[in-house]
């Protein structure tokens, strides 16, 4: 299954990138590696997702709130591969800044939302690298920011 069938079979509809909010641009290739810049949890109707990990988001929520987050960087990555998601070779690493209380241990938990997704859509090739950290607060108060690194053909 391509990987445009199998965004469809999860109804994955993927969006233009957004607007940086500062002074960086979303993606950058040097080589066959493109770097994604971090991209902030959003809900739904495109609203900052908002709140802190252990004190009013629970594991579950912060997971979802990592899914939609992939499914912005894929949208990201669409566009930084001319629109042609089959020219992924692979997933190389994420990384992910939870935000979450000092007392909190299960970022590692709530990037699974971002790690599993990957891997669904892109079989063997999303399988990569990662980190998870916890930190003491985000840009616009968003639960989750995750970046990726992918290799391009």
């Amino acid at each position: 299954m391509s990987v445009y069938e199998k965004l469809k079979a999860l109804d994955i509809t993927l969006a233009a990138p957004a607007t940086p909010a500062a002074a960086y641009v979303m993606y950058a290739q040097t080589g066959n590696l493109v770097f994604l810049s971090g991209h902030i949890a959003k809900r739904a109707d495109g609203s900052v997702w908002v709140g802190q990990l252990g004190k009013n988001i629970d594991t579950a929520e912060g997971k979802a709130a990592a899914r939609a987050i992939a499914i912005d960087l894929i949208g990201t990555l669409q566009a930084a591969v001319g629109g042609d998601l089959t020219r992924v070779k692979r997933i190389v690493k994420v990384m992910s800044l939870v935000n979450s209380t000092a007392e909190f241990t299960e970022q590692h938990l709530v990037t699974n939302g971002a790690s599993e997704l990957l891997g669904e859509v892109f079989g063997d090739a999303g399988k990569h690298a990662r980190s998870a950290f916890g930190v003491a607060q985000i840009p616009l108060g968003a639960c989750v920011e995750i970046e990726l690194i992918a290799e391009v053909a």
